[in-house]
């Protein structure tokens, strides 16, 4: 490995399965100290412990303020700084146009967007004081497309792709970038009911639904393969590390061309 992130320190939230844990697993072996949060003690406990002294677990839910800021205090006190910021977590939200709640929204809005705007409030004086810093947030093609996810999921994506850009812009001043990932069809718990639920089953079932997923995904790209959570940990990693030290308040679409497949209002899409 290169150790591109030598000397970085990183707290990945969502990170205790799918793209998190593989960003976790790749920012590690790049020579980064990870803090990777998340709600499944089990398996974050046991990936850190896979991964050494290098990584370790903090019990967290991107729901609860304190958890956000409790994490990034961490990161400070176990390994002294914070350099980057993975915002991940994330899962499925609910409610069609005719049916939505109130809770609904409620529910979406503090899983998708305010555990965003928290994490980098709390993460921009620790980055002051480090000189700098990389925060990249986890947005979806569903903010830029039609029909890639659910109304209120496609909403609030695009809602926090625009605010990573503001944010992008108003934090360069102190050398703090700020970007963005837009997965496609990446083959990862969230399609059969979010991590949450893939905790639930066994090893065998959920390789039989991730081998069903990824043979269904290969057919919605040009490429004919399915996205994995590495593709996506490469995107994070350059975002991370000094290869991409001027790239601010950008969208870097990780799709394998899908969004370039139908325009916004094709027929295609409507079918």
């Amino acid at each position: 490995m290169s150790q591109r992130l030598q000397n970085k320190v990183a707290v990945i939230t969502g990170g205790t399965s799918g793209i998190g844990a593989a960003t976790a697993e790749l920012f590690v072996a790049e020579g980064a100290r990870v803090v990777l949060t998340g709600r499944s003690r089990e398996k974050g406990a046991a990936l850190a412990e896979r991964l050494g002294p290098n990584a370790i677990y903090h019990e967290a839910d991107v729901m609860r303020e304190a958890d956000i800021q409790a994490s990034i205090d961490l990161a400070i006190e176990r390994f002294g700084q914070l350099n980057i910021l993975f915002n991940n977590a994330g899962g499925p939200t609910r409610g069609a146009f005719e049916t939505i709640s109130s809770e609904d929204i409620d529910y979406g809005v503090h899983l998708l967007l305010r555990s965003v705007m928290l994490g980098i409030r709390y993460a921009i004086e620790p980055m002051k004081a480090a000189g700098g810093g990389s925060i990249i947030n986890n947005s979806s093609i569903a903010g830029l497309r039609y029909r890639q996810g659910d109304p209120l999921y496609s909403a609030l994506k695009a809602a926090l792709t625009h605010y990573s850009k503001l944010a992008g812009v108003e934090l360069g001043r102190y050398g703090i970038r700020v970007n963005v990932i837009s997965p496609g069809a990446i083959a990862t718990p969230i399609f059969y009911g979010g991590s949450a639920r893939a905790n639930t089953l066994s090893d065998e079932e959920n390789a039989r639904k991730m081998a069903k997923l990824t043979a269904n995904l290969a057919k919605a790209t040009p490429l004919p393969r399915s996205g994995f959570s590495e593709d996506i940990a490469e995107a994070a990693l350059y975002l991370a590390s000094d290869a991409g030290r001027f790239v601010n308040s950008h969208d870097l679409v990780v799709d394998g061309g899908r969004t370039s497949m139908f325009n916004e209002w094709s027929d295609a899409d409507r079918r």
